[in-house]
């Protein structure tokens, strides 16, 4: 089953759903605003992705940070440690299919192929 993380009331998470349910696809949403997220599911995600992409440079969350912190995501620990405070940078949604097959953000065509 494809499980999905964002943040609920983000647009882009909004259409992935509504997408997923029109297909009459299955799927389990983590709300990491709400759940959190844990130091190793951010280790598996950047094993996938690179930091600069799971960082989401252009939201408003990331724009308020200090230039400190800013230039702390070039360093995988502080950056796990500065999305686990600030969920609301990491870039959404990510997709987990299963078997260590990833996608980040949303591509509709892209996504089409692998659901």
């Amino acid at each position: 089953m494809i499980k999905i993380y964002g943040i609920k009331n983000c647009d882009t998470m909004q259409k992935a759903m509504k997408w997923l349910d029109a297909k009459k696809v299955a799927y389990v949403f983590h709300n990491y605003k709400e759940s959190g997220i844990d130091k190793a599911t951010l280790q598996l995600w950047l094993q996938h992705f690179p930091t600069n992409k799971l960082v989401n440079t252009q939201s408003a969350t990331y724009r308020a940070l200090t230039d400190a912190d800013k230039a702390g995501i070039s360093s995988k620990s502080k950056a796990i440690a500065l999305m686990m405070k600030n969920t609301s940078i990491i870039k959404r949604p990510v997709w987990d299919f299963g078997d260590g097959n990833f996608f980040l953000g949303w591509d509709e065509n892209e996504l089409g192929k692998l659901v």
